[in-house]
This record gives structure tokens, sequence and C-alpha cells, in this order.
């Protein structure tokens, strides 16, 4: 007998209290999607906020068992908090949850404070800040001692609010952790502009196994922080290199952070499509860091094409090595190096290959 699935309402409501005591309201609405985002965020007079709201919701769902874009949801809050507070990320969170039909909340209204800069890895923090704007705004009867209580990180040492706490989203149904089930891996790439902020930066890949393939991969693959048009250039890197895989795609729910959100150029991309594979095991792990500079045109075909800035790049990356880095870079720059670069890389510890293609390395 097929079980029943619990209907999922139109609307959901969280509530969260602000830095200042107020208590604001988070609504989600879920509407049909038709071709449109599947997440919408509005926050009075707020537009940055908004988007980080968007980000947060995102993450967040990548952590769930299935993915689920069926409808589009649009989220709103109806007073607008300070650009540095972070509670209400909490009450986002599950306001989408409960309008899916992915979290039934034991009771309502809900209110929830907590923030986690690991949202994909379904972390939540918020501990004795959390618990002492619960505790201020209930003495003020700003919401009822009857009003489901939710916040994030470990209950304070001799708390007596009726909550619950939450240090990983799992919480809400009974599950395990989520973040035992997220492989991540980084590898880095030279950040070149000519001046005294050259240096390495990182491009971390987190994967999480997915139950129910997305309709395309690119709707599997998140990059906060990211502009629209650098999103949908990493998405299409890593779906590309997938493809040359074999068997990779529709497996794979994946979050793409970079330390430097902002730069140009497409010197990453080798670092991405391996930083991936790390993190897929379908690499060996250096000793240190992979080091990884190479674009392509045909990542579907596995192949490492030359980026601009060799020289000094290659100088970037010669100084800034150490034991152990594992150093990978196109085989169009082979004949250019010269015969000392491989031996000055070996001095530092470091090994070098030149790659015409990823998989034959």
């Amino acid at each position: 007998m097929t079980p029943l699935t619990p209907p999922r309402p139109p609307t959901a409501e969280c509530r969260t209290v602000l830095a200042d005591g107020r208590v604001a309201t988070i609504t989600a609405t879920r509407r049909p999607r038709a071709n449109r985002a599947e997440v919408k965020c509005v926050v009075p007079n707020a537009p940055q906020l908004s988007e980080t709201m968007q980000n947060i919701v995102r993450l967040a769902r990548l952590t769930e068992a299935r993915l689920d874009n069926r409808d589009q949801v649009v989220l709103s809050m109806d007073l607008t908090p300070s650009a540095e507070e972070r509670q209400w990320e909490l009450a986002a969170v599950l306001a989408d949850r409960a309008v899916r039909g992915a979290w039934l909340p034991d009771a309502v209204p809900v209110v929830a404070m907590g923030w986690s800069d690991s949202w994909h890895l379904a972390q939540v923090c918020g501990g004795e800040a959390a618990s002492a704007l619960a505790e201020t705004a209930l003495a003020e009867a700003r919401f009822s001692i009857a009003d489901n209580l939710l916040l994030g990180g470990e209950a304070p040492a001799g708390q007596t609010l009726d909550a619950q706490y939450l240090t990983h989203l799992g919480a809400l149904t009974g599950h395990a952790d989520p973040a035992a089930a997220v492989s991540s891996a980084r590898a880095w790439f030279p950040l070149h502009s000519g001046g005294i902020n050259d240096s390495l930066a990182w491009v971390e890949v987190s994967v999480t196994p997915i139950d129910i393939p997305a309709a395309e991969e690119e709707e599997s693959i998140a990059a906060p922080g990211l502009d629209l048009t650098a999103q949908l250039a990493v998405r299409q890197v890593l779906a590309a290199a997938r493809h040359f895989d074999g068997k990779a795609l529709g497996r794979w729910k994946t979050v793409v952070r970079f330390a430097q959100p902002r730069f140009q150029g497409e010197s990453y991309q080798l670092a991405l499509v391996m930083a991936d594979r790390l993190a897929r095991g379908r690499e060996f792990v250096p000793r240190g860091r992979l080091i990884a500079t190479g674009s392509s045109t045909a990542w579907h075909a596995g192949r490492v094409e030359a980026v601009e800035g060799r020289q000094p790049k290659l100088e970037l990356i010669l100084k800034q090595a150490a034991p152990g880095d594992r150093v990978l870079l196109p085989h169009a720059w082979q004949d250019y190096m010269g015969a000392d670069y491989p031996s000055a890389l070996r001095a530092k510890g470091a090994s070098l290959a030149c790659v015409e293609r990823i998989g034959l390395i």
C-alpha cells in the first residue's frame, strides 16, 4: 500500500526575533514553477539581504534527501533586519521547508533563531545569543511560551527555555548529521592581476549523493557568492567535465565556493574540475595542495587548454609552492617554461605535470 503524502500548504510562516527585539515574520508562498527561478526572496528595501536569503535557502535545500524544484517558492520578510544580523537565517530555511512539505512542524506558530557559515553542510549555530534573544522577547511577551521555539546550536548550560536546539538540520526529522554524507575537496589556482594582491586562491567543491536526479545536471549545482554569469560558467564546466566521466551525471548535489568570489578569466577551470574529481574520489589526493590552472572549450572531451598570463602565473606558482604540492599546468605551456622550472619546483618539494586531458594525470 502506497503511503499517503501529507498535503503541502500554499503558505507557511516562521517568526524570528531581531536584535532590537522586534519579531519579524518570514512568509513562504508556493506556486507552480512555470520555468521561473525556484526560489525568490523579498526583504523590504534590502536587495543585498534578499540575495543573501536566496543563497542560504538554496544551499540548505541541497542537504535534503531529494532535490525538490517542483514549485517556485517566494520568501518575504515583513521587517528589515540590520545588515550584520544573521539569527533570522534558520527561520528562512524552515519556512521554505514547511511550505514544500519537506518538514512538518510539531505545532504552529514557529519561532526560530539560528545562523550558519555552512548551510551546505546543514550545520546550525546560534547558542547563547539565540537563547538570550528568545528569553528577552518571551519576557516582553513578544511571543508566547506555547509557541514552537527552535534555536540553533547547543543548549547553553542551565537554560530553562522550552525549546528545541538544533546543531544540524537532520535533527528536524530525527536523522543523522547530513554533513556525514558530504565529501569536500579544494584545489588552488593563481589569481594574477599584476599587483601585491596576487595569490593562490582556492576553489572548494562539496558533493552529496542524490537520490532522485535533477532534470538537468546544472540544477543540482550551486555556486553562492558569484554573479549570474560566473554561476552559469561554473555549472557548465562541471556538467561537461562529468559528462567525460561517463557515469558521473545525475548522482550528486554540489556546492562550489571560492576563496575570492570576485575574479575574472577562466584560469580557475582546471582547479574546479580537479576539486570536483577529488571530492568524488576520481583522483588520488596529493600530500599537499593541488595547484592547477587551465581552461577548455571541450570539457566534455576532457581536453585541457592554455590560459592567458602564462609567465606571471608560472612565477607566482613557483614562489608559493610548498613541499607536497602537486602542480598541474596545460601541456601547451611545457615548451615555454624551460628546463629549470620543473627542477625549481622539485627543489621546493613540489611535483609538476603538464596535461592535455583530465583522467590521464
